[in-house]
């Protein structure tokens, strides 16, 4: 079915094809375009993401040798510097970061089935924020401080199942202040400390939020720290909401595995345009290879995935036998009646070996002989 297809082109098969020509139509984004269009600034973009380009330079020599093998995707073996950076200054970036959502959408029900570690029947999102240092310099509109730069990236996962939820569990600031209104009995064992129903006193924050909250504490034994949390849900049982904080961690993990992999650490251009849409491409491109790793599928890591793709994205192979990470394939069968030219060499060597000894040895054997004393 794949015959002659370069394994790039086979990951890009699992792309919203549809959807991403409707939002390049929503947004105009190939208006009054003759060339270099939508598609080949993604598909220029994914390359980049899977194969760790890091400059438009680069991009453009690694596409450029390719141009044959290139042809089905189209342009993309005629790409210049100079297409590409006016592409991500012009191109509406928000194409991107819906095409983004429609793969997260679609992963999000291929992943549903995963467990979470808690018992719990309602819908758990885990939400925290992450910053990515840049330079004040040469990105001016990312002001973060006075002195830094920075853009600030807040993911919302869903670690269930995509229902509506409307209860939530936060950290307590050291500072907060309650007023206990009833006291749940505990059990200390289990590392609980206390299961409060309380309200904020501070006149703000009971302006903000004037209900009741359920404050529990409970000593995390890994780190031996005290933990507070604030739960809004009154039913579920303390190990409960701590167990659903501890979920959180997978937020911190997924943005970890950012920061390590996806290849937003060096950005193509300095404008906000082209940062957003390489940072939603990026996005694009490894919620794409997590889908096809599903429906392959394949029992790789994501992250073996994504290694074993930056080194073959050029082989005309199978998607599915490309990206297995033991490489266990047959050796092709030898005949019995074929030469093997390692063999041939080193039957060859050996044997002129053992002549070149046997004829440095023939004049000693001689000399010794004759030198031997008669009688």
């Amino acid at each position: 079915m794949h015959a002659g297809k370069l394994v790039f082109a086979q990951v890009m098969e699992f792309a919203p094809w549809r959807t991403f020509r409707r939002l390049v139509g929503e947004y105009r984004g190939d208006f009054n375009v003759r060339s270099f269009s939508c598609l080949d600034q993604f598909l220029c973009l994914a390359f980049a993401q899977l194969t760790y380009r890091e400059s438009l330079r680069d991009i453009e020599a690694c596409l450029c040798t390719q141009p044959a093998e290139l042809y089905s995707l189209g342009p993309l073996g005629n790409v210049s510097r100079s297409a590409l950076a006016d592409t991500n200054e012009d191109r509406d970036w928000r194409i991107y970061y819906e095409v983004a959502q429609s793969l997260i959408r679609t992963a999000r029900r291929l992943y549903a089935e995963g467990p979470i570690g808690v018992d719990i029947s309602e819908t758990v999102y885990a939400l925290d924020p992450t910053t990515i240092d840049l330079c004040l310099a040469l990105l001016p509109w990312a002001r973060f401080r006075a002195t830094k730069a920075a853009i600030k990236l807040h993911t919302l996962l869903d670690l269930l199942t995509p229902k509506p939820g409307a209860f939530f569990v936060t950290r307590a600031k050291s500072n907060s202040r309650f007023n206990r209104l009833l006291s749940r009995p505990v059990d200390r064992s289990t590392g609980l400390i206390c299961d409060l129903c309380v309200e904020l006193v501070v006149f703000y924050s009971h302006q903000g939020y004037s209900e009741r909250l359920r404050r529990i504490v409970c000593r995390d034994p890994e780190r031996d720290k005290r933990l507070v949390f604030l739960r809004n849900h009154v039913s579920l049982p303390a190990l409960t909401v701590c167990a659903l904080y501890k979920s959180r961690g997978q937020v911190e993990l997924f943005f970890k595995w950012i920061k390590q992999h996806l290849r937003i650490k060096r950005f193509l251009d300095t404008s906000e345009n082209a940062v957003r849409t390489q940072i939603w491409c990026a996005v694009a491109t490894y919620v794409l290879i997590a889908i096809v790793k599903k429906k392959v599928p394949l029992d790789a890591l994501l992250y073996t995935c994504l290694q074993i793709l930056s080194v073959s994205v050029f082989e005309k192979t199978e998607v599915s036998c490309a990206l297995q990470p033991d490489g266990s394939q047959s050796d092709p069968p030898i005949a019995t009646n074929q030469l093997i030219l390692f063999d041939f060499y080193r039957t060859l060597l050996c044997d002129n070996l053992f002549s070149f000894v046997a004829n440095l040895l023939f004049p000693l054997r001689v000399f010794a002989f004759s030198s031997r004393p008669k009688g």
